[in-house]
């Protein structure tokens, strides 16, 4: 099967024929889905991670005093300030699903399918964003700092067992983000295309890389 790569706006092209079809036979469903579900889990996901943080800087709060063990109440003021710090970026750092959603349901009632299809991508490139490597630098900052904190305390397995505990919690946060919009968009979805009397038959499919957004035609 040949492949062709094109740019963005020839596949935006192409994706409005094949969602036009799509539209005809089932609505708006499929955008629903994504969209629907992306800030569903978008909710779940934001609820969940703030309450591990809190509860995880309660119990370091308590243990940094009532702990019977000086190692141990060391360790959990360390612990309670990288929870404080973590449940702050939660507070602050919103998922971008949910005013996706909003903006889907003003783009949808204009009936404006190009608008939409734009919008899936964007969506799609901030999902790919915030599994990007610039969202670990601040874990590996705080975690490295408080590896080497604990580790200057003469404890240097604590330190490092830290700092890869912390950073394993921080690859888990950051893989359960929700990429409803990123799942959707990297499908190979069929497409017809006649130009000079000549038609063909395959499949297209966008794909996102670090410097773009191109495409993937197949036949």
């Amino acid at each position: 099967m040949s492949h062709l790569r094109f740019c963005a706006v020839l596949l935006l092209g192409w994706a409005s024929m094949a969602s036009a079809q799509a539209q005809t036979a089932g609505g708006w469903q499929e955008y629903d889905e994504v969209f629907e579900n992306g800030a569903r889990h978008a909710k779940i996901w934001d609820a969940s991670w703030t309450g591990i943080y809190g509860a995880s800087l309660a119990y370091n709060a308590y243990q940094s005093s009532e702990a019977s063990d000086a190692d141990d109440r060391y360790d959990a003021r360390v612990g309670a300030v990288k929870s404080a710090l973590a449940l702050g970026s939660m507070l602050m750092e919103s998922q971008p699903h949910a005013a996706a959603l909003a903006e889907y349901q003003r783009l949808k009632e204009r009936d404006d399918l190009s608008g939409v299809q734009a919008l899936g991508l964007q969506l799609a490139q901030q999902e790919r964003e915030r599994r990007g490597w610039e969202a670990r630098i601040g874990s590996l900052v705080v975690n490295g700092i408080a590896g080497a904190v604990i580790s200057a305390d003469g404890r240097e397995s604590d330190g490092a067992m830290n700092f890869a505990t912390g950073m394993l919690v921080n690859e888990l946060q950051i893989w359960t983000q929700p990429n409803q919009a990123s799942s959707a968009i990297n499908r190979f979805q069929p497409v017809d295309i006649s130009a000079g009397g000549v038609s063909l038959s395959g499949e297209y499919a966008v794909m996102l890389s670090p410097n773009q957004v191109s495409a993937t035609l197949r036949y």
